[in-house]
């Protein structure tokens, strides 16, 4: 309940930006889809910005145009040098996908498959 109404608080100002990180983390599958399409509804009709950090790569491909694919940090004789931004992935899907047909667009297994093994790639044990 305190995840939506963080949520719920941060569209109500309307900002020209809105910064979100992992805000449907801690919500059931249900009520994750329901506010994802909220998410993108109220994006289609106020035309905000949202930059969303996600480590989900269904909800990374529902939701967003872009996807930053981002370097792990690493620990230096220097101390720790923080990751960034590896690379930029535009998304090629049509701007109305919704949830339910995601996986039947064309091009949806290209970019799921590319974004996944730059995961696995890059992905280090810690």
């Amino acid at each position: 309940m305190k995840q939506r109404v963080g949520i719920a608080r941060a569209f109500s100002i309307s900002p020209k930006m809105l910064l979100l990180d992992e805000p449907f983390g801690a919500l059931d599958a249900l009520t994750r889809g329901t506010i994802q399409e909220e998410l993108m509804g109220i994006v289609r009709e106020t035309q905000q910005t949202v930059f969303m950090i996600t480590h989900d790569v269904d909800e990374a491909i529902l939701l967003a145009d872009r996807i930053l694919l981002m370097s792990n940090g690493d620990e230096t004789d220097t101390g720790y040098k923080p990751g960034g931004i590896a690379e930029v992935v535009v998304n090629p899907l049509p701007r109305s996908r919704k949830r339910a047909e995601l996986h039947h667009l064309d091009g949806y297994y290209d970019l799921r498959n590319h974004i996944v093994d730059f995961l696995v790639s890059r992905a280090k044990a810690h």
